[in-house]
């Protein structure tokens, strides 16, 4: 996602790649034939597409399967299968399966947690073992779809409709030397004082401006950030601070905290570096879950909406902020100007 936590909000539903649906219109095609699929035309009057449409993304019609709308978004290489609910609000970024409400719930029996109906669709909450995935039921109850669902307004609803459900959404545990970055007078810190009290790891030379980094290692658009910036750190612009966050453990079956925990196992001048070549196995240390907690509390104390989010020093010295990817890497890379990192934020 463009930011983890923000996905459409941030002009982007686009993640990794989704798997073709399957809807009944599909499975009465011919074998082997290709039907060309209809871009769709009244994009307006849904709210929901059209807040998509402002990234720029196509949309083409894949048929009405169990009372949901199947729409395919493109956005130059990118494709995102959605299922747009029946008021157009919102939509759930997944595909339908075979599996009913009723089949459902007779596989996992008490370990299903109804979540409540949002737009129609009813949510449910499934837990096996220490991995959960949240599926959104089709209005019959005949197709359930395991996904997250977006708002018009850029919501991520599903985040909202899990968070008092314990280990669904990771909890920031403040210590008495994480304060939530408000000092002994009450007066909040400014978010680049917060995040030079992180545990992060570096890319980059010393001797470089330094951009502060959140990312959740297992958000798309984190490591599309990473890959954006290697240009301006290989010619030695800017330094690379990244600071590992948990904040789609609701969406990606409880695999964000390990990943996390494993980047903080590493040390500092190795931690972005085994984040981007994957090397995220072996157990965790176990210094890297109070590093994990202080970053949750950093990011709580900045009001963190979703990563990737750059925070910086500009060149006369007020404070920087992106929620998400910029549209221009190098307004923000010549922002920073010349100054060494550590003449501010040390």
């Amino acid at each position: 996602m463009k930011a983890a936590t923000l996905g459409i909000a941030e002009k982007g539903v686009f993640g990794d790649p989704a798997p073709s649906s399957v809807y009944d219109s599909a499975q009465n095609a011919k074998a082997g034939a290709e039907s060309p699929l209809s871009p769709i035309a009244d994009v307006d009057k849904s709210p929901v597409l059209g807040h998509i449409a402002e990234s720029g993304a196509t949309f083409h019609e894949l048929g009405v399967s169990h009372g949901l709308r199947g729409v395919l978004a493109r956005h130059g290489e990118q494709f995102m299968v959605l299922q747009v609910t029946p008021d157009g609000e919102a939509a759930v970024a997944g595909v339908q399966t075979d599996l009913s409400v009723l089949k459902l719930r007779l596989i996992a029996g008490g370990q299903v947690t109804d979540l409540g109906s949002s737009h129609g669709l009813q949510g449910l909450f499934v837990r096996n073992g220490s991995q959960f995935q949240v599926l959104y039921a089709t209005p019959d109850g005949e197709r359930t779809i395991p996904g997250v669902m977006w708002d018009a307004k850029g919501v991520n609803v599903t985040r909202t409709q899990v968070a008092s459900i314990a280990g669904a959404v990771p909890t920031v545990v403040v210590g008495k030397d994480v304060d939530g970055g408000a000092t002994p007078g009450g007066v909040k810190k400014a978010a680049i004082d917060v995040v030079a009290e992180t545990a992060f790891g570096t890319l980059g030379s010393a001797s470089a401006p330094r951009l502060w980094v959140f990312i959740d290692p297992l958000c798309s658009y984190s490591v599309k950030a990473m890959q954006a910036l290697q240009a301006f750190v290989s010619k030695g612009q800017v330094q690379v601070a990244v600071i590992p966050v948990s904040l789609l453990d609701y969406e990606d079956q409880g695999r964000s905290t390990p990943a996390a925990l494993a980047m903080l196992s590493k040390p500092a001048d190795l931690m972005a570096l085994a984040w981007m070549r994957g090397d995220l196995n072996g157990p965790a240390a176990s210094e890297s879950a109070p590093k994990l907690n202080a970053n949750m509390a950093a990011a709580e104390a900045i009001g963190l909406r979703g990563t990737p989010t750059l925070i910086w020093r500009k060149a006369n010295g007020s404070e920087g902020r992106l929620d998400g990817l910029p549209e221009d890497w190098n307004a923000v890379i010549s922002s920073m100007g010349g100054e060494n990192h550590a003449d501010f934020a040390r």
